[in-house]
């Protein structure tokens, strides 16, 4: 069982009301993704049940003098279910020690919705509400800009830093003037190269090829230390085999067999080499038999497949080795 299963099964085994409790404190792609695992599971055995209890148990018995303190106990389900770096940002929101009610409610739009919304505000709050949203999200809202106004967003975006709190709540009102509800601030890191990079990474190539060129017009060295940033599919030739294996478990054959369609020999010989010798063939027969997809299906798998990786990375459980990154001895 990957960390997801095991939530999921936590989840289950505590009850309806405890599950909504925790679940009610995360953001959307979070429930979307829980949600889905929870809807996709079949029988669970009672030694399955155990076992992540157990684990559980385990995992904070040590951290409290009760055992199961509510901070601990949340913060646990979290970390199992979205990882580490997500978990702490989400338990800075449950713990109320900041909050942006008008900016999170973004995150739950479509991103249509979205567009519409900011597309007549000031270039530098764009800006700051793009860089404030998930990357994938976010990149198809810069899709929807005129192709001049993306050039000056990613601009803005890449040298963007931090944001005071006066200027986050005031960005935070003018969302509240759209939607309802009360917000405190703090202070946050927001934006910066690898903000930029991030984004980049979700749209489409030949937006992306084109925002990469005008930037590298108006500023060369900034252009670079984006793509030096960025990690596309074919960079995952560089995961050491470890890496690799972790990615591999937790990707599905279906995705993988859409995303090999456009790699290249190698890539395929690097993932077929870290996979059982019966799973390998398997793979490399689905991949012959499989007839013309389009190319959209393609990018959308290899996207799916470099976000599960960006998110393995961000916990800790596998390190990516592409773009600019520093070196591992």
């Amino acid at each position: 069982m990957n960390g997801l299963d095991k939530a999921a099964i936590f989840l289950l085994a505590i009850g309806e009301k405890s599950a909504s409790n925790i679940l009610k404190h995360m953001g959307p792609k979070e429930v979307q993704k829980i949600g889905t695992k929870i809807a996709q599971m079949g029988s669970i055995t009672s030694d399955q049940i155990t076992e992540v209890l157990e684990a559980f148990t385990e995992a904070v018995g040590t951290q409290t003098s009760l055992g199961l303190g509510g901070d601990v106990f949340i913060r646990n389900a979290l970390i199992s279910a979205v990882g580490e770096e997500k978990a702490k940002s989400l338990m800075d929101r449950i713990s109320d020690k900041g909050s942006t009610q008008g900016l999170e409610t973004l995150k739950w739009m479509e991103s249509k919705a979205i567009f519409e919304t900011i597309r007549n505000e000031h270039p530098q709050i764009v800006c700051i509400l793009l860089s404030y949203l998930d990357s994938d999200q976010s990149a198809e809202v810069l899709s929807m800009f005129p192709d001049r106004d993306r050039v000056d967003l990613v601009l803005r975006m890449a040298t963007l830093d931090s944001v005071q709190p006066s200027a986050l709540e005031e960005l935070n009102n003018i969302m509240e003037s759209h939607f309802s509800g009360s917000a405190g601030v703090q202070r946050s890191s927001i934006g910066g190269v690898k903000t930029a990079a991030e984004i980049l990474n979700f749209v489409d190539s030949a937006v992306e090829g084109d925002i990469i060129d005008s930037i590298k017009d108006v500023d060369p060295d900034l252009a670079q230390q984006i793509e030096d940033l960025m990690f596309v599919f074919e960079n995952l030739i560089e995961l050491d085999d470890r890496s690799m294996q972790v990615l591999l478990r937790e990707s599905s054959s279906d995705v993988l067999v859409l995303a090999l369609k456009g790699a290249d020999e190698a890539l395929k010989e690097k993932i077929f080499g870290n996979m059982s010798k019966r799973a390998g063939e398997m793979l490399r027969d689905d991949l012959e038999v499989s007839g013309p997809v389009k190319l959209s299906d393609v990018e959308g798998a290899q996207k799916e497949i470099l976000a599960t990786a960006r998110r393995l990375s961000d916990s800790g459980e596998l390190i990516l080795g592409g773009g600019g990154g520093e070196q591992y001895v």
